[in-house]
């Protein structure tokens, strides 16, 4: 028992650098503390003892504002950062290494009593607020973008962003990587490229001798000045109203 709570003090080291000293993590951080009652629940859980699991993980949510269901399964050196908000359902798995932001829920679709939750490889990082919902795999060392809703399974090494979820990289390789809200954006880029190339219509119609007043694209640039214009274009840039 001392050698895992040593382990998981050294795991919060690794991937906050906000850590000021072994006291601080151990009676200051309730994503730990989450791990410890779950591990509580769950030995009386697999024991039968199901009154007594279900205490110890509502008596964990109570102090904590992280839920995890005693039946659930969860790998070593899991961390949840900060955490609040986090739900873990009863059949869901999750591996080793993993890393959970707050606001995350792994949640199930189903009313049957069959594995309804997801299934969370190892060496996964799961941004912000990001839902992932029934019985799918995410494969090892993927990243799930912050704020986003996956609802298919994921590859080894994928790069999932959006509603509903779109794997845009599938080269991620397994790291201590905090970086979860630094993730392409697919639908940005689209439109982006979109504009572009309505420059370049523009263009070509100019030297035809056609006034670029009278071009319609999806009724947002008839008649808009060139500084008009750039700004649409920053404002789709950045991924903004999307």
């Amino acid at each position: 028992m001392f050698e895992r709570i040593r382990e998981d003090i050294q795991m919060v080291y690794a991937r906050d650098p906000a850590a000021k000293s072994t006291l601080e993590i151990f009676f200051l951080y309730p994503g730990l503390h989450a791990i410890w009652f779950y591990r509580l629940a769950n030995w009386f859980w697999t024991r039968n003892h199901l009154f007594t699991g279900r205490f110890f993980s509502a008596l964990g949510r109570l102090l904590t504002g992280i839920e995890i269901h005693p039946g659930a399964t969860i790998g070593k050196r899991v961390f949840i950062d900060h955490g609040m908000g986090v739900v873990i359902g009863e059949t869901a798995i999750v591996g080793e290494d993993v890393l959970i932001y707050q606001g995350v829920v792994l949640g199930g679709t189903s009313l049957e009593k069959k594995k309804r939750h997801p299934t969370i490889g190892s060496g996964v990082v799961i941004g912000s607020g990001a839902k992932i919902i029934g019985d799918i795999e995410i494969g090892d060392c993927s990243k799930v973008g912050a704020g986003s809703v996956v609802l298919k399974s994921v590859p080894n090494g994928a790069t999932v962003v959006g509603i509903p979820g779109r794997n845009v990289n599938e080269k991620r390789k397994c790291a201590i990587d905090l970086d979860h809200g630094e993730l392409p954006d697919p639908v940005a880029e689209v439109i982006q490229l979109i504009l572009e190339r309505q420059d370049e219509m523009e263009k070509e119609l100019r030297a035809l001798g056609i006034s670029a007043d009278i071009i319609k694209m999806n009724g947002i640039m008839t008649k808009k000045s060139e500084i008009e214009k750039k700004e649409l274009e920053d404002i789709f840039a950045e991924g903004a109203g999307i």
